[in-house]
């Protein structure tokens, strides 16, 4: 009797749809890897995936807010019949919008900012995690930012929810090791995305998305704990920490803020 032919692995990223989320779908097309790619907006993964002629049995489309662990859990649910249990979930949805604190609809920022970037990282493991455990294998990611190192003037939603991701996949680390579970941090730089296009103020080391995806697949299959994108970005992060307040508070007095919702 012939054995099955075994599948190719299975990876599951969220935020697919643009931006960091696409570079990395098809950085894993290009190694073979079958695709679960979820979105709110699914026309442009089914668009992106036509283009790059992959059918149904390379590519699962699925339509969810992160924000919301329902749909999350329904999403995960229609994943694991369609395609089984991803050998690598990649947390990548998220938001960046700028805030102010003396405005009452900026609390309402804060707000939706952790709800997609930290209660939707949470949400996208969690339907995996018992599962991967009983198998004891698989790879958690969790996208996180150098954002997460100090806190930027009219940033605070995003560089808090950052820290918050930061912190959150560390101690995920330690409570799947044990299990055979390994979880990633990344830490990207600054990104040429749909996200960081309008931003006003000089972007550093700046990556395309496809150089970025490079770089991450390499980090995720080396199974590290935590990794800085790109490297010349990983060695400023330590002297941004290391600075003192009073001068780290001059040296970013003055510069540019990310806009506010509704801002132009």
């Amino acid at each position: 009797m012939t054995p099955p032919v075994a599948q190719p692995p299975l990876v599951f990223i969220t935020g697919a749809s643009s931006g960091i989320g696409q570079a990395l779908a098809a950085r894993y097309a290009r190694e073979g890897w079958r695709l679960a790619l979820l979105a709110r907006r699914t026309e442009l993964i089914e668009a992106w995936a036509r283009d790059q002629g992959l059918g149904p049995d390379r590519v699962c489309v699925l339509g969810a807010d992160v924000a919301d662990p329902d749909a999350m859990c329904v999403a995960a649910q229609v994943c694991l019949q369609r395609m089984g249990l991803p050998d690598v979930v990649i947390a990548n949805a998220g938001i960046s919008v700028g805030m102010d604190t003396a405005e009452r609809a900026d609390l309402d920022v804060l707000r939706d900012t952790l709800a997609v970037n930290n209660v939707g990282l949470a949400a996208t493991f969690h339907p995996f995690l018992a599962a991967m455990r009983q198998r004891r294998r698989g790879t958690l990611v969790g996208i996180a930012s150098v954002a997460a190192v100090r806190g930027m003037p009219g940033h605070g939603a995003y560089c808090a929810s950052k820290a918050a991701a930061v912190a959150y996949c560390e101690s995920l680390r330690g409570e799947c090791r044990p299990h055979g579970v390994r979880v990633v941090t990344l830490l990207p730089g600054y990104v040429a995305t749909p996200l960081t296009a309008r931003n006003r103020y000089p972007m550093p080391f700046l990556l395309d998305a496809d150089t970025f995806a490079d770089r991450a697949w390499r980090a995720i299959q080396a199974g590290a704990s935590r990794r800085v994108i790109p490297w010349q970005m990983a060695l400023v992060v330590p002297l941004l920490r290391a600075l003192p307040d009073a001068l780290f508070d001059r040296l970013f007095a003055g510069r540019g803020r990310k806009h506010r919702r509704g801002e132009r």
